[in-house]
Formats: C-alpha cells, structure tokens, sequence
C-alpha cells in the first residue's frame, strides 16, 4: 500500500512553491518506513495521512462546520491501515455526507501538511485532496456528531477567515484546472466534470 500511496502523491502537479515542498517532504516521510495511517485517536503516530474531498458543482463547494476543528472544512477523514487513499474517499463520502459518489474517484489534485487545530489540536494531517463531482439539489444526510451544519459555497464566498489555511490556494489551483481543462478540450471537458 506505501507505494501506491506514493504515486497518488506522485500524480500531483504542484501548483506553488509551498505544494512542491509538501511534495518532496510527504515523499521523505512515506520512504521512511514509519506508520502512515493513525492507529489510535487522537494523534498516535503524530502525522497520518487523510483523505480530503472536495464536493464541487460548478463554482460552489460544499463545506462542512466541523464541531472539533471549530472551522468550516472539507469533509474527509483519516485513512485506515491497509486502506487506499481513494476508498477511504468513498467510505467517508457514505459515512459523512450519506451519498455515492457518481463517477470513480480520481487522482488526488492537491496535497498539504498542516498541525492541526480545534480540540485535539496539535497533531499533523498530511491530506491528500480529491474532487467529488455532485449536485448541490441533491439531498444530504450528513453526520450531526461530527458537523453542526453542512452549507455550499460560491467560491469567492467561502468564509477563508474560518477554513482550511490553504483553502484559497486550492480553489486558486481547482480554478486553473478547470479553465484549463475547458480551454484544452472545449465541450469534451464536461464529461470529467
């Protein structure tokens, strides 16, 4: 499974210099041989690996109130032993949100490594962040235990003050990847939308 960790990472164009950097120092740790995956909660081993995903409709994201981490963030979760980083994706897609994604999981398009903060604050999240296409009509059942409200959002109103430090710099690169896509294959574009 460490290496199939290894080239999700790998299938990851960085957008900026700081995505280069957790790049190559998310590549170091996966090659030190130490655990990946938390065995324990909160924090046993102090980083672990996390799988992020981004629920997009066109320019809207949906964004959950996290009741630990105290900020609106991307749903996910972390990544069990033994476990890819793209089932982890739909496990926690059924468990958190109540849904199917409707298209196989992709690569992951972003990578960051962030201490944490909320009430078990201080641990490190190396998470890798994948695009969930899905309706923003579509009904949510979403874990009361986990979030105290689910909201989407138009990109340029995500409350960044009360997110995920990269938050803008993801969307900045989802962006670009999205205009990008729809200059390089026009209309055929859609269909991986």
């Amino acid at each position: 499974m460490r290496k199939q960790i290894r080239n999700e990472v790998l299938s990851i164009a960085p957008f900026d210099a700081m995505e280069g950097e957790d790049i190559s120092r998310c590549l170091a740790w996966i090659d030190s041989g130490v655990d990946l995956c938390r065995v324990a909660k909160p924090a046993t081993p102090p980083m672990h690996l996390v799988s992020y995903f981004v629920v997009v409709d066109d320019d809207h994201v949906l964004l959950v109130d996290h009741r630990n981490a105290q900020l609106w963030l991307l749903p996910g979760g972390h990544v069990e032993q033994g476990e890819h980083p793209r089932v982890a994706v739909a496990r926690e897609l059924e468990e958190e949100l109540g849904f199917v994604a409707s298209h196989p999981i992709e690569a992951p398009v972003f990578i960051t490594i962030t201490t944490t903060v909320g009430l078990t604050a201080g641990h490190t999240d190396v998470s890798l962040w994948y695009v969930v296409r899905a309706s923003r009509h579509q009904s949510l059942k979403f874990d009361e235990g986990e979030f105290s409200d689910v909201r989407w959002f138009q990109f340029d109103e995500v409350p960044l003050e009360r997110t995920d430090p990269h938050m803008k710099r993801f969307l900045a690169k989802l962006t670009n990847i999205e205009n990008s896509c729809t200059l390089a294959l026009g209309d055929a574009c859609q269909g991986s939308k």
